[in-house]
């Protein structure tokens, strides 16, 4: 079967969930429909505009109250939605998935996975692991920095031998996050005294299972998807993967398809199906599944996106932090955006538009900056250097 680029940008976004009305107002359970089709929010500390994982639900429901989010991820057990564990990167997701995970966190708890530091506490300094369990088992919740020389040397790659058990015991689901405290630091605490019992009654399926239902889930959030944007989803490897895309093609839920102007072969989900037109707008954080993986944005979108944030800032081709700006069906902006706290205001640093992009860009535009900075109690918008690819730049 042969579908259209414009089909298969519309699949991925209906996949997504764009193109549908904004609720007036929003509810926890709005904010858990998002969760179902993206599968997960991905955790990200830098904090310019709003952290990573904040961004997506506000780029598809619009204006609402963060609290939703921080209760269903951070909350008393009984209002738990989410959980934390390493999927996409770093991870919020629904406890649903949490059975599917449990074959990687077999993993590494036999120290098959892993950074190797990290693989060392399996082994012969699993005692060392096991100390720091006992002590949060005793004491109760616990970040790095509150056991003895647990605090992050001096960067983010240089962690102390506590931190790395700690993240080892992470990945092998001995402990997750009770919570986040002072500038975003992870609490650690034994899952039983986190989660709701009922994550712990669900059965656990083989590994074989367990990734044949991430790989359907990764369909179905995509819509319309490589074999490696299939795998990338939930970041797995392709023994991991590709007999769970053989076997999903053979029951009929991945249908293989071509893309037109697209060399790669491609997969559709069964019940995907392009709506006759996408109409919206949204900035797009860094991180939002529908751009994340870039080859598979640039093949979609036409636009090569990339962050920023690492590059030195006389290097930067569109600023630090730049959400791509989703009007309708297409990616027709880039802006470079910062919350000033102290000023109050929300600055759009320089704002470029991409070639072709609409007459009515820059007023849909303005609409959502405004939009974004009443969502983050802003009271201004103040756009800075406005790029057009056919005229000078200059200053707003």
């Amino acid at each position: 079967m042969t579908i259209s680029l414009a089909d298969a940008r519309r699949m991925a976004l209906k996949a997504q969930g764009f193109g549908q009305p904004r609720p007036s107002r929003v509810t926890a359970a709005h904010l858990r429909r998002v969760a179902d089709r993206t599968g997960l929010f991905q955790i990200d500390s830098v904090n310019v505009l709003a952290r990573a994982h904040y961004l997506p639900a506000f780029s598809r429901l619009g204006d609402y109250d963060r609290s939703l989010l921080e209760g269903a991820a951070w909350g008393r057990t009984r209002e738990r939605r989410f959980f934390e564990y390493w999927a996409h990167e770093a991870s919020l997701l629904p406890l649903d998935l949490h059975p599917l995970l449990r074959w990687r966190m077999a993993r590494a708890e036999r120290g098959e996975i892993g950074y190797r530091a990290l693989r060392r506490f399996a082994a012969e300094r699993r005692g060392e692991a096991d100390a720091v369990l006992a002590r949060i088992a005793a004491e109760g919740p616990l970040t790095a920095a509150e056991f003895e020389n647990g605090s992050s040397r001096s960067g983010w790659w240089e962690w102390s031998d506590v931190k790395h058990a700690l993240e080892w015991l992470f990945w092998s689901g001995r402990i997750t996050t009770a919570t986040r405290r002072g500038s975003f630091a992870r609490v650690y605490d034994l899952p039983e005294r986190v989660l709701p019992p009922a994550v712990f009654a669900m059965p656990t399926p083989s590994a074989a299972e367990a990734q044949r239902a991430l790989i359907e889930r990764s369909a179905r959030a995509l819509g319309v998807a490589t074999a490696a944007d299939l795998r990338d989803y939930y970041r797995l490897k392709p023994d991991e993967a590709d007999h769970a895309i053989a076997d999903l093609a053979e029951d009929g839920v991945l249908v293989p398809v071509r893309v037109e102007g697209c060399s790669q072969k491609a997969w559709r989900h069964r019940d995907a199906s392009p709506p006759r037109r996408v109409h919206g707008a949204a900035l797009l954080a860094p991180f939002d599944p529908l751009i994340w993986e870039r080859g598979r944005t640039e093949r979609l979108f036409g636009i090569r996106y990339r962050i920023e944030i690492y590059v030195p800032q006389d290097r930067r081709t569109h600023g630090y932090y730049v959400l791509p700006f989703l009007l309708d069906e297409a990616l027709v902006a880039r802006v470079d955006l910062k919350a000033d706290r102290q000023a109050g205001v929300l600055l759009a640093r320089r704002v470029t538009l991409e070639p072709g992009a609409p007459d009515d860009t820059l007023p849909r535009l303005q609409a959502e900056l405004e939009r974004m900075a009443t969502w983050l109690g802003l009271s201004d918008v103040r756009i800075g250097a406005l790029i057009r690819p056919d005229r000078p730049a200059f200053q707003a």
